[in-house]
Protein backbone atom coordinates (compact mmCIF):
# COMPACT_ATOMS: atom_id res chain seq x y z
CA UNK A 1 0.00 0.00 0.00
CA UNK A 2 1.21 3.50 -0.84
CA UNK A 3 0.14 6.64 1.00
CA UNK A 4 0.85 10.12 -0.41
CA UNK A 5 1.08 13.05 1.99
CA UNK A 6 1.29 16.66 0.79
CA UNK A 7 0.53 18.61 4.00
CA UNK A 8 3.21 19.85 6.35
CA UNK A 9 3.89 18.14 9.69
CA UNK A 10 2.30 20.98 11.66
CA UNK A 11 -1.16 20.44 10.14
CA UNK A 12 -3.83 17.96 11.26
CA UNK A 13 -3.94 16.52 7.73
CA UNK A 14 -0.19 15.90 7.63
CA UNK A 15 -0.18 14.32 11.08
CA UNK A 16 -3.16 12.12 10.17
CA UNK A 17 -1.53 10.96 6.93
CA UNK A 18 1.75 10.12 8.67
CA UNK A 19 -0.02 8.25 11.47
CA UNK A 20 -2.18 6.33 9.00
CA UNK A 21 0.88 5.26 6.97
CA UNK A 22 2.68 4.17 10.15
CA UNK A 23 -0.34 2.28 11.54
CA UNK A 24 -1.03 0.55 8.22
CA UNK A 25 2.65 -0.19 7.60
CA UNK A 26 2.28 1.48 4.22
CA UNK A 27 4.97 3.05 2.10
CA UNK A 28 4.93 6.84 2.45
CA UNK A 29 5.49 9.42 -0.28
CA UNK A 30 6.27 12.96 0.89
CA UNK A 31 5.40 15.69 -1.64
CA UNK A 32 4.86 19.46 -1.51
CA UNK A 33 5.07 20.71 2.11
CA UNK A 34 5.15 17.18 3.52
CA UNK A 35 8.87 17.11 2.65
CA UNK A 36 9.35 18.97 5.95
CA UNK A 37 8.71 15.65 7.71
CA UNK A 38 12.37 14.83 7.06
CA UNK A 39 13.32 17.58 9.50
CA UNK A 40 10.43 17.37 11.93
CA UNK A 41 9.89 13.64 12.42
CA UNK A 42 11.89 10.62 13.31
CA UNK A 43 11.05 7.52 11.38
CA UNK A 44 11.82 5.06 14.19
CA UNK A 45 9.26 2.32 14.25
CA UNK A 46 8.10 3.17 10.74
CA UNK A 47 7.97 -0.13 8.85
CA UNK A 48 7.23 1.11 5.35
CA UNK A 49 9.57 2.72 2.89
CA UNK A 50 9.75 6.53 2.79
CA UNK A 51 9.97 8.31 -0.56
CA UNK A 52 10.80 12.00 -0.91
CA UNK A 53 9.95 13.98 -4.03
CA UNK A 54 13.37 15.40 -4.82
CA UNK A 55 12.17 18.50 -6.68
CA UNK A 56 9.89 19.59 -3.81
CA UNK A 57 12.70 19.00 -1.33
CA UNK A 58 15.21 20.99 -3.39
CA UNK A 59 12.78 23.88 -3.89
CA UNK A 60 12.56 24.17 -0.10
CA UNK A 61 16.31 23.84 0.45
CA UNK A 62 16.03 20.55 2.32
CA UNK A 63 18.29 17.52 2.34
CA UNK A 64 17.49 14.41 4.35
CA UNK A 65 19.78 13.72 7.27
CA UNK A 66 22.12 10.82 6.71
CA UNK A 67 20.57 8.74 9.49
CA UNK A 68 17.10 8.94 7.94
CA UNK A 69 16.48 6.28 5.33
CA UNK A 70 14.63 8.09 2.55
CA UNK A 71 14.62 7.33 -1.15
CA UNK A 72 14.59 10.44 -3.32
CA UNK A 73 12.30 10.16 -6.34
CA UNK A 74 11.36 12.23 -9.38
CA UNK A 75 7.87 12.97 -10.71
CA UNK A 76 8.31 10.11 -13.20
CA UNK A 77 9.19 7.77 -10.33
CA UNK A 78 6.07 8.95 -8.47
CA UNK A 79 3.86 8.09 -11.43
CA UNK A 80 5.48 4.65 -11.64
CA UNK A 81 4.90 4.08 -7.90
CA UNK A 82 1.24 5.13 -8.09
CA UNK A 83 0.43 3.11 -11.18
CA UNK A 84 2.41 0.09 -9.99
CA UNK A 85 0.84 -0.31 -6.56
CA UNK A 86 -2.39 -2.17 -5.88
CA UNK A 87 -3.69 0.38 -3.37
CA UNK A 88 -2.90 4.09 -3.21
CA UNK A 89 -4.23 6.42 -0.54
CA UNK A 90 -3.73 10.17 -0.64
CA UNK A 91 -3.50 13.09 -0.46
CA UNK A 92 -3.41 14.21 3.13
Amino acid sequence: MLLVVKSSPDTPEGQRGFKLAKDMRADLVLVQNAVYFIQERGFEGFNGRVYLLEEDSSLRGLNPKSEIIVKKITYDDLVDLITGDDAVIGMF
